[in-house]
């Protein structure tokens, strides 16, 4: 069972003092399992074609390992293998076997669905389990679903941890949701979904404790700008400010119009 827990360190230094960690005793301890579904993807520093600065503070950190995904739906039974690690995502994921057809994958794994555990996908409904895959014209108003995919495509709502969207009622050839955000849609009865929350909810409430485990991620420091030079920020130079905040480049940062009065048609 993947049930998450924060973990404390002994606070030898001030880096671990105030760090909290996610327990992963019950994941995989290797994420190499089943090679042909991974892949090292080149790390992405900021720069364009050019080696010029696009994105600022990048750069640098640990080469993370890339692992596919099944993110297009089709009917299956399946057992979960392990539940593992995704250096590429927040939540965690499941490493499957197909029963019928014989081969691997993996998918977003859902809260409480651990080793050992039977998901499938059908087009008839018998049995409300976590982890299972069903078409929202066949679940109960009330229930939790996430990685909602429309029409057998790519899963588009519902993928971060912890998250969870609510079936609410059903309407005129369709199913209405509540996504996380509060935003009520309306889905077609043919729309698929998993039953349960996606796992690794208390990723949110991950301290890292210092800049050292940033710089791993690959996030370099940021300066502020009243402690540049003039010719680098409009906050620079011994002004100690003295215009509104805004970027580099001049733009305002904390909020300005952006819709113009004389509104073209």
């Amino acid at each position: 069972m993947n049930i998450t827990k924060l973990t404390f360190k002994t606070p030898t230094s001030a880096g671990v003092r105030h760090q909290k960690n996610i327990l992963k005793n019950s994941l995989s301890k290797t994420n190499r399992l089943i090679k042909n579904l991974c892949a090292g993807l080149k790390k992405d520093v900021g720069r364009g074609h050019n080696g010029r600065i696009t994105v600022r503070h990048k750069g640098g950190g640990t080469k993370p390992i890339y692992h596919s995904l099944v993110l297009n739906t089709s009917f299956y039974h399946a057992i979960t293998i392990t539940v593992m690690y995704d250096a590429f995502r927040n939540s965690f994921i499941n490493l499957n076997f197909e029963l019928t057809k014989f081969f691997f994958f993996k998918v977003l794994g859902t809260a409480f669905v651990g080793s050992g555990t039977l998901t499938s996908y059908t087009q008839h409904l018998k049995e409300l389990r976590l982890g299972n895959r069903f078409m929202l014209g066949l679940l109960p108003a009330g229930a939790l679903i996430h990685s909602v995919s429309i029409n057998d495509a790519l899963i588009k709502f519902v993928r971060a941890a912890g998250t969870a969207a609510i079936v609410m009622q059903r309407v005129d050839g369709g199913c209405k949701i509540k996504l996380p955000s509060g935003k009520i849609v309306i889905l077609p009865l043919q729309t698929s979904a998993v039953l349960g929350v996606v796992s690794n909810a208390e990723h949110s409430r991950v301290v890292l404790g210092k800049a050292g485990r940033n710089r791993l991620l690959g996030v370099r420091p940021s300066v502020r700008g009243i402690a540049m030079n003039s010719v680098d920020h409009p906050h620079g130079g011994r002004t100690n400010g003295g215009r509104p905040s805004c970027t580099p480049w001049g733009i305002p940062t904390k909020g300005y119009p952006t819709v113009s009065k004389k509104k073209k048609v």
